[in-house]
């Protein structure tokens, strides 16, 4: 039995006035995804714990079937497990955003989603004039990058620039044990990047400047059972995003780069499905992450989140469709791992809808891929974690 698991990061939102009140994924024309939901099994889960924070990093450790509340240490250590970096005890990885100041505010968490070459040449200038034998900075995707510190503290709160934009930048600055010398090293990066080169060709071509570093999402190493381990399945994970790729590999996950993969609206979302139907030949298990509907959600831009919900239903739901109603040994479960709504322009903790199909399910009552549609679903409101053994329980003994 083959597996696929399709997660179209940050879809759920809420009803919107200016969509009659409907949610964009009820707006959105998603006849693929609506097909599972109505043919298939699904409802509703809590993908983030009551005591946890609703982050991408939380909720897809959740639905492969991680339990957070007792597992979770930080986003950071993931993303530098995909980026092929080996954490010591003793070391903390931070995610270390390129972001955009305008004056005290923060302008945009992404410094205009700045492409990875640009990102790159900056990171080598930040790790010059700011690296130590103790801490050094790594390049990553875009504005996602990381610093990892020798015999550093994780022993503080630190904020997701996501949450803060447009809003004073200084109150969400790092608090607590450590967070004085990363205040230190975030207003220095100020002074670094101010003059550079990137810089200076970006504000002449009217983009946003990478004026700041930002850290959060601090972790240190940390040892998961692996898929092949609990389900007996081996896999692979396809994303654009270091973070998702880092969860997967914890995970025992293969990781499979896509040509023209951004982590943006503009991602090569075909090929994405290609690469996942190509890998189930050698492989049980594929996880699919798609980061266009979360960043579209940051955004706050309604057009353009329904339209990469759109792209994702047409060439990454259709095309896994497609070869699943010609194959007999393919179940798929399509999910987002939490709510990203327009308005709030960050994550939410709001339960998000699932759904699933495969040999032997029989349609349990949901009439869409929604939000609402999702209440009508057997599966009554779950834990995120639960969802997995669920899913795959139903085609094999475990």
């Amino acid at each position: 039995m083959k597996f696929l698991v399709l997660i179209g990061d940050g879809m759920g939102d809420y009803p919107r006035d200016d969509l009659e009140g409907r949610t964009v994924l009820e707006a959105a024309r998603t006849p693929s995804m609506d097909w599972i939901a109505l043919n298939g099994k699904g409802g509703l889960m809590q993908t983030i714990p009551p005591s946890m924070y609703p982050g991408s990093d939380v909720a897809n450790m959740e639905i492969l079937g991680y339990d957070t509340t007792k597992t979770f240490t930080g986003r950071a250590m993931f993303e530098a497990l995909s980026m092929g970096l080996t954490l010591r005890r003793r070391d903390v990885a931070f995610r270390a955003n390129l972001v955009t100041l305008d004056q005290d505010r923060m302008k945009d968490y992404s410094a205009g989603h700045i492409s990875t070459p640009e990102a790159a040449e900056l990171m080598k200038l930040i790790d010059e004039r700011l690296g130590t034998e103790k801490i050094r900075f790594y390049p990553g995707v875009s504005y996602r990058n990381l610093m990892i510190s020798d015999g550093g503290t994780d022993m503080m709160s630190t904020t997701p620039p996501h949450d803060i934009i447009g809003r004073e930048y200084r109150p969400h600055l790092p608090k607590g044990d450590g967070a004085a010398e990363l205040v230190e090293m975030m207003e220095r990066s100020r002074i670094v990047l101010a003059d550079a080169l990137v810089n200076r060709k970006r504000i002449a071509a009217g983009k946003f400047p990478a004026n700041f570093l930002w850290f959060w999402g601090q972790g240190r190493s940390l040892e998961l059972g692996t898929i092949e381990k609990r389900f007996g399945l081996s896999g692979s994970v396809i994303s654009a995003v270091d973070l998702v790729k880092g969860i997967g590999v914890a995970a025992g996950l293969k990781p499979i780069f896509v040509p023209g993969a951004t982590g943006y609206v503009d991602t090569n979302y075909r090929g994405k499905a290609e690469a996942a139907l190509a890998a189930l030949e050698s492989r049980d298990f594929v996880y699919v992450h798609v980061e266009a509907p979360d960043e579209a959600g940051h955004s706050g831009d309604p057009v353009l989140k329904i339209r990469a919900i759109e792209d994702f239903d047409r060439e990454v739901v259709g095309p896994v469709l497609e070869a699943a109603n010609t194959r007999r040994d393919l179940a798929v479960l399509v999910t987002c791992d939490h709510r990203t709504p327009l308005e709030k322009r960050t994550h939410t903790r709001e339960p998000v809808p699932f759904a699933y199909f495969g040999p032997g399910v029989v349609s349990d009552g949901m009439s869409a891929f929604s939000e609402s549609a999702a209440a009508e679903g057997s599966v009554k409101l779950i834990f995120g974690h639960e969802l997995l053994p669920l899913f795959i329980g139903d085609f094999i003994p475990l």
